[in-house]
This record gives structure tokens, sequence and C-alpha cells, in this order.
């Protein structure tokens, strides 16, 4: 089994624009290369966990979200960066295709797609990550075992905080929170694993 990061599309990989898969229009965070080029030589296996919501709008098509996966995978490839996952939940419940307008176990906060991922690539979710930029983020983590990381970027906007949403970290960036994840990997059995950012600093 192996450990994984878990990481949010919309927001903390790319820039945040609602319901877009339009390749031309995605734009990585500057930071996310040079993370993400660290949590692999780590050891970590990097896997994205998206809503897609937009397909439940009609606004795109399944086909769609699986392109835009494509063009992901393409553009980390060549920066050097293996993408071992690509999750995502084409639901929501105020969707206006039908199939698709249901309550689901895989839009997050629902740990699902972190569910799936854990059982088709073996990952050890005691030794895993997530990361995102809502407590959506960290409540799918919570609830699938794993340790998490909320990037203070500013599109968390309601801040309900409950014991299930209270993240392990808080990072400013994408690569901050590389460098936590990896600095607490390091800590061997026997020694001390601090629980809260104030303890690893």
């Amino acid at each position: 089994m192996i450990p994984a990061v878990f990481l949010d599309k919309d927001g903390t990989l790319v820039e945040d624009e609602p319901m877009n898969v339009d390749t031309s229009r995605l734009r990585f965070y500057p930071d996310v290369f040079a993370a993400l080029r660290l949590l692999q030589q780590a050891g970590f296996a990097l896997v994205i966990v998206t809503n897609q919501g937009g397909v439940a709008h009609g606004r795109f098509s399944e086909t769609d979200v699986r392109e835009m996966r494509s063009y992901l995978e393409r553009r980390l490839q060549d920066a050097g960066i293996t993408l071992r996952g690509f999750y995502y939940c084409p639901h929501a419940p105020d969707g206006i295709i039908e199939s698709y307008a249901i309550k689901c176990l895989c839009r997050k906060p629902q740990p699902g797609l972190l569910m799936q991922a854990c059982g088709e690539l073996r990952i050890d979710m005691s030794q895993s990550w997530m990361v995102g930029d809502i407590l959506h983020d960290v409540e799918a983590g919570r609830w699938a075992g794993c340790r998490t990381i909320l990037l203070n970027n500013g599109h968390e906007t309601e801040w309900l905080l409950t014991e299930s949403r209270w993240p392990d970290y808080i990072a400013e960036t994408l690569l901050e929170a590389a460098q936590l994840i990896t600095r607490s990997a390091s800590h061997r059995p026997g020694h001390p694993t601090p629980e809260r950012q104030e303890e690893e600093r």
C-alpha cells in the first residue's frame, strides 16, 4: 500500500473558475509544479478528486471532463509529474439533468471519491493527505481517514467549523502545504509527530 496526496482541482491546482472545463482557460497556480514535484519525490501518489457538478447542471458532459483530465495529465507529464489518479463526481442535487441530479456519496464533502481511489490504487489512508481550498475538502479527507490541509487563499467564505471540518494544518499556498507534508513524512516510528502546525514549527 502506498501513501497519497489527494488534491482538489479548482482553487487548489488551477485558478477557480466555476464550472469550467475549457482547457484554454485553465491557469495553474505559479507554485503548483514545484509543490507536486516535491510530493512525488517524497514518495506520495498524486490523486485529483474533484466535484464536477457542471455535468448535472448541463454546462458540459462527462466526455468534456475526461478531455480535461487528459489535458491535465499531459501538462503535468511535461513537467515531470505523474498523476496516479483522477476521480470526479458529476452529480449535484439541484442539477437539471435528471440522471445526475441526485444525492450521492462521491460529491465532497462525502468521502466516496477518496475511498474509490483507496480501493483501486491500494492507498494507505493513514499515511495520506487531502489538500483543498474549502472545508468541504477537509471534511471529505477527515471522513476518509486522511490528514488534511486547508489552503487559506480566500475561497472558503462560510467557515462553518465542526470537528469533522477542522484541518490539521492551514497553508497559504500549495508549496507550503507540500513542505508541511514532507516534513511530517520525514518523522520515523518512535519519533513524535506534531499534530498541529504550531507544534511543527
